[in-house]
């Protein structure tokens, strides 16, 4: 019941979030709708003038038309329709401003937001949907409030005022119009209320479109040699028809509402011409009064369907302002400001304690299920095992990126439970197997997030993990602009993020797969590389090539979430379990390939 009270009309709770969310405008938007309403008011007091005009010349074709009244009549019309003109476009201005202040405002606090909210988050939602609501619904909504409101209070106005001088002017033809055009009220607020579900389908359906083209996009060469274009152009065309789909009956259902208003003005203009002209014949009002009334009913009808119009862009901006609420609104990480345990200089001990985990999503699938080891300072730990054993989810709660379900896990004798995840990621360099580069110089690439970073620096570390040679031969060096035009392979896009760990010159580091992407003697110059940067370092490495970890300090080797076998490589070999038995499959099928 609640979902289909949501679908009818516009969201109340999604516009009271907004009315409450651009408070800190209000005083400037009031004035903006009063500057809308005068502007109205002004418009309105027209056809009346417009009437004694006409009255002057059919009272004068006998007797001589007053020139000089006309000529004072005109010159009050034009002073007030100059300064309906004037408000109007002071309001558009104030509006425009204001909104646009306030959509600012917005992307900066879902950008922030994006901070806030934990990992889960990410893993059930797609990138192009959130990125679909900082882009495309925030301008939605920015639209809406700076062309809507002033539309609505400005043709309210006006519809008012209008029925409030047709009434003084002629009540019998004023009833009459009246009562054409309530028909037509009744029919817009029938095709309003099932018109928002599908305006909230198309804001949907649009951000699902864009997530999936993020995906697939970004993973386009996969597409291409998976042979998987068929699929990927039947997904396409699915979610692009829903788009269609809730595009056309969102459009057709508000497109109804203009030409219904034409028709109803039509109608009221023939019975105000027939039953004015009757009365006229009859003597009962003036031809002055059938000029004014025609362009009331202009006026009269006019609003209603710019009222219509502003409800429909009200309705998808309810449905944009429903979507980014309910981002702001989802589950953030837990306060941290009461935690005040720091390291102020790390040793770098490492102990994990019966650590038990499952992911908040499936809390009865236990994917850490005891696990335990102590890590001794400047220790090289290499985690081993089949894909699935738990290997990357460890790093991931060493980093806090989740929360264990019981246990501890501890740096220095000291629980991260207890330390700001800030103050715990401040400890960690890493090296992921899926690199990221933005679009940048090579300096702003290697250099990200980090301050009195030298050229003599860069230098150092290019030399080190073999890059020195690659940005030498760039034109502009450092300098270079890395884009989509820039070719670098995916063994150079590995040593840069590398490289960047280096610069970082944290205390312990995590390599997750880190040579996965690069030759045989690219492997071998970062392995050395490696060495020296985890030299007094305490290191973890998730590798599955087993020969890259032999000069480990520590292997442990997991399966199905828990620790089965630890040691050195010799000693590991010597036991001939579970890790001799990956190891020799690696080499024999090196032999053999």
């Amino acid at each position: 019941m609640e979902n289909n009270n949501k679908s009818r009309g516009v969201d109340g709770r999604a516009v009271l979030k907004t009315a409450t969310y651009v408070k800190s405008g209000a005083v400037s938007m009031i004035i903006a709708l009063i500057l809308a309403a005068l502007s109205a008011v002004l418009t309105i007091i027209g056809p009346d003038k417009v009437g004694d005009i006409a009255n002057e010349m059919s009272d004068g074709l006998f007797t001589g038309i007053d020139l000089g009244a006309i000529a004072e009549t005109g010159i009050f019309l034009a002073v007030i329709y100059t300064l309906s003109a004037v408000f109007g476009f002071i309001q558009q201005y104030i509006m425009a401003t204001v909104t646009l202040r306030i959509s600012y405002r917005m992307r900066g606090e879902l950008s922030a937001k994006i901070n806030r909210v934990p990992q889960k988050y990410f893993n059930e939602n797609s990138q192009g949907d959130i990125l679909s609501r900082i882009t495309n619904d925030v301008s939605t909504l920015q639209q809406g409030l700076t062309n809507s409101l002033p539309t609505i209070i400005s043709a309210a106005t006006q519809f008012i005022g209008c029925l409030i001088m047709m009434f003084v002017t002629e009540w019998r033809l004023a009833l009459i119009s009246l009562g054409i055009t309530l028909g037509g009220i009744v029919l817009t607020v029938l095709i309003m209320s099932r018109s928002q579900k599908y305006f909230i389908a198309r804001q949907k359906s649009l951000g699902e479109l864009n997530g999936y083209i993020e995906e697939m996009y970004s993973g386009h060469d996969v597409v291409r040699i998976s042979r998987a274009g068929d699929e990927v152009g039947a997904g396409f065309d699915r979610l692009n028809g829903e788009v269609y789909d809730a595009n056309w009956r969102s459009q057709f259902l508000s497109g109804l509402m203009q030409p219904l208003m034409n028709v109803i003005g039509n109608v009221a203009y023939v019975a105000v011409c027939v039953v004015g002209a009757a009365l006229a014949i009859q003597g009962t009002i003036e031809f002055g009064v059938i000029i004014s009334f025609i362009l009331y009913v202009r006026l009269f009808t006019s609003p209603l369907t710019q009222i219509a119009q502003g409800m429909t862009n009200l309705q998808t901006a309810s449905a944009s302002a429903k979507r980014i609420f309910d981002f702001l609104g989802s589950e953030e990480l837990s306060d941290e400001s009461d935690k005040t345990e720091t390291l102020p200089s790390v040793r770098g001990d490492v102990e994990f304690s019966h650590v038990k985990f499952s992911y908040p999503d499936s809390p009865d699938k236990i994917i850490i299920k005891d696990f335990s080891a102590d890590i001794h300072a400047g220790e090289k730990v290499a985690i081993v095992g089949p894909t699935g054993a738990g290997k990357t989810t460890m790093v991931n709660l060493l980093m806090r990126f989740f929360e264990i379900n019981s246990g501890s896990i501890k740096i220095d004798g000291v629980p991260i439970s207890d330390m700001k995840r800030e103050d715990v990621h401040k400890l960690f360099g890493m090296v992921l197997q899926d690199t990221w580069l933005f679009e940048g110089t090579v300096r702003e690439n290697l250099v990200y997030n980090m301050e009195g970073i030298s050229d003599g620096d860069l230098e150092r570390v290019c030399r080190v993990c073999g890059l020195s040679q690659f940005v030498h031969t760039l034109p502009d060096g450092f300098d270079t602009v890395l884009s989509e035009s820039t070719t670098i392979s995916a063994g150079q896009r590995q040593l840069m993020t590398i490289a960047r760990a280096m610069l970082q010159n944290a205390p312990m580091l995590i390599l997750d797969e880190a040579t996965s992407s690069v030759d045989t003697r690219t492997e071998l110059l970062i392995q050395r590389a490696m060495d020296k940067l985890t030299e007094g370092r305490t290191s973890f490495v998730i590798a599955h090539r087993l020969s890259t970890i032999r000069n480990a300090d520590l292997i442990l080797v997991m399966r199905d979430g828990d620790v089965i076998e630890s040691g050195t490589h010799d000693e590991l070999m010597a036991k001939g379990g579970f890790y001799s038995e990956l190891y020799n499959s690696q080499f024999d099928n090196a032999q053999s390939a």
